[in-house]
């Protein structure tokens, strides 16, 4: 938080305030001159963050969500063993799949793009993603999923209609 704290103090500072002797000191007036001098300087890299982070965490956490629930209210043989792998995933160093995945960026021609920034994410986020909603889904009631089979529901509609409402 000390960081945050320098910052913003910082940048409500004026030019002659900003000194490393003064940085922890309260600025004496509100002041946003420095703001309005560096967002045009990093505005295009904060609106790049925010077009590579939202989707690739909404898209993870969707994929992650999905896994969770099959791994967790549908056993079926070999489902504990993909857990463990998809574990593996959440602990592997990300040096290990740099090569990799630049290589496979590079064949798909997405190498440089925010497109290939968002699927790497992607990528890289669903093995936290299915133990964060694996790990929840477990708590949920049997009985929830058992109820709406009999009631005719399908994988699809128990997912949407129960289980992902519960996730928020």
């Amino acid at each position: 938080m000390l960081p945050i704290y320098v910052l913003i103090i910082t940048g409500l500072k004026t030019n002659e305030e900003v000194n490393v002797a003064y940085m922890w000191n309260l600025p004496k007036g509100i002041n946003f001159d420095g703001f309005n001098q560096a967002w045009p300087k990093v505005s295009a890299n904060f609106q790049n963050s925010m077009l590579m982070t939202i989707p690739a965490v909404i898209i993870s956490s969707f994929i992650g969500s999905i896994n969770g629930y099959v791994l967790s209210k549908w056993k079926f043989r070999g489902s504990e063993t993909m857990f463990a792998m998809l574990l593996f995933g959440v602990f592997m160093p990300m040096q290990v799949v740099l090569l990799p995945m630049s290589q496979v960026l590079g064949w798909l021609g997405i190498a440089s793009s925010i497109w290939g920034l968002i699927l790497m994410h992607v990528i890289a986020g669903i093995p936290s993603t299915t133990l964060f909603f694996r790990n929840y889904y477990v708590g949920l009631p049997d009985e929830l999923v058992k109820a709406a089979m009999l009631d005719g529901a399908g994988f699809w509609r128990i997912f949407t209609r129960i289980v992902l409402p519960l996730s928020t």
